[in-house]
């Protein structure tokens, strides 16, 4: 069977009843929100399927087969050998962020993030009442590298725990080996637990090459925690589960403070789900990387012939693209002007990092005609 990674009609989409689809007028498009609009693979259908004739729709419990599969899984697409038993379960990388954080740190203590990132990391330290240090990345055009001098002195200062999103959302930026084997390496100096946001990185085109930091070296192994999970490379986010990955002794006792519940909210669904993606969803993500490597081009092509003055760097994974309208005056917060004028949602780019309120940041995991319409929208509204 061949997997079907076609995005349905927009009537179709519109029948969806998660939040990309109903959290806007019906004349809206929407496309902020990091799901994709393709179906599911068929192994994880199949295991929902099993799990709901069987009415197997209890609590979370034990689950090895998800660390297996995800340990099997890494060692297949990065090299990386984990043992099944340094990985553990959280209801979503935002709740495991968190709740790691509430063993690492006290309120008041210094969390580093390098900006432009994911937006909930914010959300993630005012939870826990984190003072936050920005380190912006060094840019070149849209080319994102770290600022290893901004870091170093950031630790200096007192840092107590860096977050990296790895791969960079929303720049879609694979981060180069050595940078990060510097970061281990500082953080080891300097006492710095690093976290590593790793939910993307299955999405890394394949002319790309993926870093796990757990991999990168005994210095990262001493200092790192991953946290990760299959919603966004196969599209379950609603089933919630997410994994959590230490391979160092002490990290791991620390770990295993935290609270029971860490582990029994996650959903039972999105346990089965999950090991099924890992361990025989392949076909269909390679399949679902070469529709989106299209559609990453087709972008670039739209933007070069229909609005040129948009400054657009093809991503090296994921399905994100982080657009720079600086040239086109849009005023303070260009997605609330798109959305207004051109009934088109993106997400507003200062919720990154205030220094970036000209971009936006668009989801390109949907069909090509919604991505054409998508730039005419924002045609409309210049």
């Amino acid at each position: 069977m061949s997997d079907n990674v076609v995005a349905p009609s927009l009537v179709e989409l519109r029948q969806r009843k998660s939040e990309k689809w109903r959290g806007f007028p019906s004349d809206v498009l929407p496309l902020p929100v990091a799901e994709m609009d393709f179906p599911i693979a068929e192994p994880i259908k199949a295991s929902l399927r099993d799990m709901i004739d069987r009415s197997d729709t209890g609590y979370l419990g034990a689950i090895p087969e998800l660390k297996e599969s995800f340990a099997s899984f890494a060692m297949r697409l990065w090299g990386w050998h984990l043992d099944p038993n340094h990985v553990r379960i959280a209801s979503d990388v935002g709740v495991a962020a968190v709740e790691i954080l509430r063993v690492l740190i006290k309120p008041g203590d210094k969390v580093l993030i390098d900006t432009p990132v994911y937006n909930n990391f914010f959300n993630w330290l005012n939870e826990v009442k984190a003072e936050i240090i920005e380190v912006p990345m060094r840019r070149e055009d849209l080319h994102y590298t770290y600022d290893l001098i901004g870091i170093e002195n950031a630790y200096k200062s007192g840092v107590k725990v860096h977050i990296l999103c790895n791969p960079q959302n929303p720049t879609g930026t694979v981060h180069a080996k050595a940078d990060l084997q510097k970061i281990a390496d500082l953080a080891l100096e300097f006492g710095v637990t690093v976290i590593s946001d790793e939910i993307h990185a299955p999405l890394t085109y394949v002319t790309e090459e993926f870093h796990p930091f757990l991999a990168i070296s005994d210095s990262a192994r001493r200092v790192g925690i991953t946290i990760t999970s299959a919603s966004k490379s196969f599209n379950i986010a609603g089933l919630k589960c997410a994994i959590i990955v230490s391979q160092d002794e002490r990290l791991n006792d620390l770990l295993a403070t935290m609270p029971m519940a860490v582990h029994y909210r996650a959903s039972l669904f999105g346990g089965v789900a999950s090991a099924a993606a890992f361990a025989h969803g392949s076909s269909w993500l390679t399949t679902a990387l070469g529709q989106l490597d299209e559609n990453r081009r087709l972008l670039d092509s739209l933007i070069r012939s229909r609005i040129p003055a948009i400054k657009y760097r093809i991503p090296d994974c994921s399905y994100l693209a982080w657009l720079d309208l600086s040239a086109l005056n849009l005023g303070d917060n260009p997605a609330a002007t798109l959305l207004e004028r051109g009934r088109v949602a993106l997400n507003a780019g200062h919720t990154y990092g205030a220094p970036y309120s000209q971009f936006v940041r668009m989801n390109f995991a949907t069909s090509p005609e919604l991505i054409t319409d998508g730039i005419e929208r924002i045609l409309k509204a210049i």
